[in-house]
């Protein structure tokens, strides 16, 4: 039987898969298929997060119609043309309930017409040649590029002595009574770790939660990832001494005491003092990673930071295996704990980003621009109509940019481009290079400190030592970068006062541009 081989395969029926089939039929190319293991889009969202709410927020009511800046506070919607399908739509729960985005995702598929095989788990990837051939649901399938949307879908499991006798996260039991009046400890310091320390605190007799490093508060480090607010419960209990603890170590051996488990914990803080402490449950809330096993030597992509992610080029591409790329979660080994690949408030522009990269690199279509005036005033008015509005460059901050370029007086303004795609790709003659960045040192202040409020940076003196979000401008020329400017931090993100933002920009660009 003749296998058609097909332009684009996707493996996995998530958001983003889900959004990248959706760039790819409303452009006309229909030589795609995503392959779905499960019989629904977002089967992820079935299990997990395991006490079903999610902590990405959800804020319908923003006074503004504007949907870009709307986006600014929807971390769920994944992009589309249809201004239906937005989240928002769907609940007005700040922290909506896990069964939403299943919904979600079952409508945006069903009303963007992508093309998903569901029940066609993916058994084999293997690469002849410059023709991938995968093996799915009983069929074998061909296709030129292959793009891996599965997320990270294998619990992480640390090299302790014993870590098998611990209840995983994705299997524990979610009822509270089933832990009545235990000691319990929990492996991880993430918010899987303490969202599971919230829900119990109730039922225990004792909670602790352990890991090798200090906790980490996202409001602090600006990385979503870190423990968020909505579980930090927990916290409480400890500092006010009310029975829990945080243990900041490492879990050595876990044993078997008659009805009880023995567990040999190194205390970073004591000079890796050992302490054997003893519980009724171990629960293991370590994390996840990507699933290799699906492909064979042929096409197998290179693994990084623990082996939990596929290492790629900033086209999210393997580096190792030509014509593999990844979308979605797996795509935050490019800015892992830095930015927001790992989430879909992130990774919803990266696939956009990833799409007008195949575009161009498969079907000659260039990344979408705007023609500008050469003149400082012009490319101004510009960049700051952009940053005031933007949610890409928000919420994929330091990651994202928009691209000013200049060849004699041709002026072209290229929206959302990664900025290492920007620097790998060729290099032009003069390009102003925006992104929104919190400061170099944002994580090691404290936010609520009045002496580094961001109220108190609004000034163009103090600009480039602003802690909080705030616009730079960095100035390409032949592929170097020759000179920075900072715009002074804004507390409503409004970057349009004409003596602290605009005119310090004109002066800035117009010297640029005199230089050529």
């Amino acid at each position: 039987m003749t296998v058609v081989t097909l332009d684009y395969l996707i493996i996995g029926a998530g958001p983003a898969g889900l959004q990248l089939a959706a760039h790819l039929e409303r452009d006309g190319r229909r030589d795609y298929l995503v392959l779905e293991g499960a019989d629904r889009p977002g089967a992820f969202f079935t299990r997990f997060p395991r006490h079903r709410t999610l902590i990405s927020i959800n804020k319908p009511h923003t006074g503004t119609t504007d949907p870009e800046l709307n986006l600014r506070v929807d971390w769920n919607s994944i992009l589309s043309d249809d201004p239906e399908l937005l989240f928002t739509r769907y609940t007005e729960r700040y922290f909506p309930a896990a069964d939403v985005m299943l919904q979600y995702l079952a409508d945006y598929a069903e009303r963007s017409k992508v093309k998903v095989r569901y029940n066609a788990r993916v058994t084999r990837v293997a690469r002849a040649g410059e023709t991938f051939t995968v093996e799915a649901g009983g069929a074998t399938f061909s296709a030129r590029r292959v793009i891996v949307a599965t997320g990270v879908s294998k619990t992480y499991e640390p090299p302790i002595e014993g870590y098998e006798l611990a209840d995983n996260y994705a299997d524990m039991s979610v009822d509270p009574r089933d832990f009545l009046d235990k000691r319990v400890l929990i492996i991880g310091k993430g918010n899987s770790a303490f969202e599971t320390a919230d829900a119990l605190m109730e039922t225990t007799a004792v909670i602790h939660v352990a890991g090798p490093s200090s906790v980490r508060m996202a409001w602090r480090t600006h990385y979503v990832g870190h423990l968020r607010a909505v579980n930090n419960n927990f916290l409480d209990t400890y500092q006010l001494k009310s029975s829990n603890a945080i243990l900041d170590g490492n879990v050595k051996r876990i044993e078997r005491d008659g009805e009880r488990f023995k567990v040999t914990f190194s205390f970073s803080r004591a000079n890796e003092v050992e302490k054997e402490l003893y519980y009724d449950r171990v629960l293991a809330c370590t994390g996840f990673r990507f699933d290799a096993s699906i492909f064979d030597e042929t096409a197998r992509p290179a693994l990084v930071i623990r082996d939990r992610f596929p290492e790629q080029t900033s086209a999210f591409e393997s580096v190792n295996v030509p014509g593999l790329y990844f979308a979605g979660t797996l795509t935050q080994q490019r800015d892992f704990k830095k930015s927001t690949s790992g989430f879909i408030h992130g990774f919803r522009y990266g696939v956009r980003a990833l799409h007008r990269i195949l575009e161009s690199r498969h079907h000659d279509t260039p990344w979408p621009a705007a023609t500008l005036k050469a003149t400082p005033e012009a490319i101004t008015e510009a960049i700051i109509a952009r940053i005031n509005r933007t949610s890409a460059l928000w919420q994929q901050f330091a990651v994202l940019a928009d691209v000013v370029t200049v060849d004699d007086d041709q002026v072209a303004y290229l929206e959302e481009v990664p900025v290492d795609y920007f620097r790998d790709s060729p290099a032009v003659p003069l390009a102003f290079v925006t992104t929104l960045e919190y400061g170099p040192e944002h994580d090691q202040v404290d936010p609520f400190d009045i002496s580094v409020s961001r109220i108190a940076q609004d000034t163009v003196g103090q600009a480039h030592d602003a802690a909080y979000l705030h616009p730079v401008v960095r100035v390409y020329r032949d592929g170097e970068v020759v000179a920075v400017h900072h715009l002074a931090e804004n507390l409503e993100n409004e970057w349009n006062r004409q003596a602290v933002h605009v005119q310090p920009l004109v002066a800035f660009i117009g010297r640029q541009l005199d230089a050529r």
